[in-house]
Parts: C-alpha cells; sequence; structure tokens
C-alpha cells in the first residue's frame, strides 16, 4: 500500500522524552503511543473490542482528532490481511479506529501491526506547530487572542479577536513568522498538573477557555521562547521543521474578528 512501509516488529515502541497526555484525554482502554513519541509510526497491538463503531487496540498512534487537528490514516495488517483506516474517534472510554467498510475487521484478540499515513500525520504536524508560531507572533505583536481555527494537511486557518490590522499586517504578519521559523526554535510537550498548568503565564490562548473541569494533567507544548499554550495534537520538535508560512489572506469575520488563511510550505 503506497505511503507505508511495514517492518518486522520493534521493541522502541512509546520513546522516551515527551510526557504522556492530553489536555482532553481521560482514562482509557487504548494507551496513546502519540502522545508518548509524536514520531512513531508502526507498533505491535491486539485488538480489544471491534464492531460497528470501529476498532479498539490496547496501543494506539492513530491520532484521533480534536483541538482542530483532523484525525490520522493508516493500515492494520493482521492474518495475511490489510485494513485500511480512514478516521479515528474518541469516546470517553476509548479511541476508535474506522475501517474502509469494505474491508474486513480484525476479532478481538487479534494481533495485529499499525502503521500511520506517514505523508499525511508529517504535513499535519508541520501545520499544527505552524498555526501555534502564528498564534505566538499575533499575540506577542498585537495582543489578539484565538477565537476558532481549523486545518487540513499544509493548509489552515486562525481566527483572531482583532478590532482592526494596520496597513501591511498580513505582510508583518508573515515575515515574522518566518522569522521565528528560521530561528529553529525548540518545541518541548510535556504534561503538568492543572493547578501547576494554569499558573503558567498566558497559557490559556483562546479567548474562551476549553480544557473541561474534569481533566487533572494538562498537557503543555512550548515553542520555547515564544509561544506556551495546552494543547493535544502532534507537532514537529523545532520551527525549521515547519518550513515555510505563506499568509493567503485576511478575512474580516464581523465587528472585532478576523480570520487568517495560512499554507505552509518547503
Amino acid at each position: 500500500m503506497a505511503g507505508f512501509a511495514i517492518g518486522p516488529p520493534r521493541e522502541d515502541i512509546g520513546g522516551p522524552g515527551v510526557a504522556p497526555g492530553n489536555t482532553l484525554r481521560k482514562v482509557s482502554r487504548t494507551h496513546r503511543l502519540e502522545l508518548d513519541d509524536q514520531t512513531l509510526r508502526e507498533w505491535d497491538a491486539v485488538v480489544l473490542d471491534s464492531g460497528p463503531d470501529g476498532i479498539v487496540l490496547d496501543r494506539s498512534a492513530f491520532y484521533p482528532g480534536g483541538g482542530g487537528q483532523p484525525p490520522d490514516h493508516g493500515v492494520l495488517l493482521w492474518g495475511g490481511v490489510q485494513t485500511r483506516i480512514v478516521d479515528a474517534r474518541k469516546s470517553p472510554d476509548d479511541v476508535y479506529l474506522v475501517p474502509l467498510d469494505t474491508d474486513p475487521l480484525p476479532p478481538p484478540g487479534t494481533a495485529v501491526r499499525g502503521a500511520v499515513e506517514d505523508e499525511r500525520r508529517t504535513a499535519l504536524m508541520r501545520t499544527h506547530s505552524g498555526l501555534h508560531v502564528l498564534c505566538g507572533v499575533v499575540f506577542r505583536d498585537f495582543g489578539a487572542l484565538v477565537t476558532g481555527g481549523n486545518m487540513e494537511p499544509l493548509t489552515a486557518r486562525m481566527d483572531f479577536n482583532l478590532e482592526s490590522v494596520p496597513p501591511g499586517f498580513k505582510e508583518a504578519v508573515e515575515d515574522a513568522c518566518n522569522a521565528e521559523l528560521r530561528a529553529d526554535r525548540r518545541i518541548d510537550v510535556r504534561s503538568l498538573p492543572r493547578d501547576e498548568a494554569f499558573r503558567l503565564p498566558d497559557i490559556i490562548r483562546t479567548a474562551t477557555n476549553l480544557v473541561p473541569e474534569d481533566v487533572k494533567e494538562v498537557r503543555i507544548v512550548d515553542i520555547v521562547g515564544l509561544d506556551q499554550q495546552a494543547d493535544g495534537g502532534t507537532h514537529v520538535a523545532s520551527t525549521s521543521q515547519v518550513g515555510r508560512i505563506s499568509v493567503v489572506k485576511v478575512e474580516n469575520k464581523g465587528k472585532g474578528f478576523r480570520r487568517l488563511r495560512i499554507a505552509v510550505g518547503d
């Protein structure tokens, strides 16, 4: 299948250095490998459940979507056949992998080899980190908070509570973002107890705090020296890995709101 290089089972699952956690995660039967190691693309797992709602694994690196980042796609290999995964979803208890409706379902207890589509995930990681750079620049230079956002691979939008924009705003934001990418700032991920996390200055960069009250550990994404905020998505390791940001358009979305559309390139 194009986009996948499936190797033999390996032992280096998980990876050190990145604390587990998610601003939206509760206790789940599925261990979220992508939160331990955002570079992981292949792993071994066992099917816990399968049915109309999807497939539940004991371990999964499929990001199930959230915070504006779409879910991963990929494949499960088992018993000499493949099941293509075209969607992934969170529930309060589990991560459900949604197969292509014409592909077979592995029954509970089946050992599978999972693989995330690398090109899509990497593009989404670059885009997500690029949005954090954009957020940091607009907050630093214009004092604006985020009111909404969404992304697809290498293209995205972000909305800000900006009353007005000065002449040259689009070009100034683009230049400032790309200066931060060239600076090759490290992007660190860690989890903190809720009380400790909320003592960090400006940790919530949205106009409304979206972290549920029952979340006791908050996952922090820190673009060192630029932007630090609660976030549950996947990211590259440094700003230089984003590539280049183009601010494609600035739209007026009503009194006090501006939408910036960006493209991410090499």
